[in-house]
C-alpha cells in the first residue's frame, strides 16, 4: 500500500469517527414529532434533487380552465398521465380545498386531505404520484368555486 492509499485511508477513518459522535451528540431520546421540520434534515435537503413535480401540461381535468388554473366548482377530477417516476403533484389555490388521491405504487389506501390557506403560500398539497393517477378536487359550499392551479413548484 503507497503512503498517498495509506494518508486516504486515515483521513476516512477520522471522518467516520467524527461522523459518529456527531450523530451521537446530536441524537434526541423523545419519541419526536413527524409533522415537526428537522434543521440538520430541512439543511440536507438542499443538497438533493427531490422528487421533482409533475410538470402541469400532463395534468388534464374534467372542470374547465380558468387561465392556468381549473375552476372547480363541487367536484373536480384531475387526471394525470404517467410522469415515469415518483414525483409530486403540487396543487395551488388562494381559497381551501379538499384533496383525495390514491396512494403511490400498489398502496391501497386513499390519501385525503381539506388544504387550508395560510400566508404567504395559499393552499398548497403535494400528492405522490408513479403511475397515471386521478386526483379528486371538492371546493367547499354550495356552488363556490375555487381557482386551484397545478404549479411546477
Amino acid at each position: 500500500m503507497s503512503g498517498k492509499q495509506k494518508a486516504a485511508l486515515i483521513v476516512l477513518a477520522v471522518l467516520l469517527v467524527a461522523v459518529f459522535f456527531v450523530a451521537v451528540a446530536g441524537r434526541d431520546d423523545s419519541n419526536g414529532n413527524a409533522g415537526q421540520h428537522n434543521g440538520f434534515v430541512d439543511w440536507l435537503s438542499k443538497f438533493g434533487a427531490g422528487a421533482g413535480a409533475v410538470d402541469p401540461a400532463k395534468v388534464t381535468a374534467d372542470c374547465p380552465k380558468s387561465g392556468p388554473a381549473y375552476a372547480v366548482t363541487g367536484t373536480c377530477t384531475l387526471h394525470v398521465a404517467d410522469p415515469g417516476s415518483m414525483k409530486m403533484v403540487i396543487l395551488r389555490s388562494d381559497a381551501q380545498f379538499h384533496v383525495s388521491a390514491p396512494g403511490p405504487g400498489d398502496s391501497s389506501f386513499t390519501m385525503s386531505d381539506d388544504v387550508q390557506p395560510s400566508p404567504p403560500a395559499g393552499a398548497v398539497a403535494k400528492v405522490a404520484v408513479d403511475k397515471a393517477t386521478e386526483i379528486q378536487l371538492t371546493c367547499p359550499g354550495l356552488n363556490t368555486t375555487c381557482l386551484v392551479t397545478v404549479a411546477k413548484e
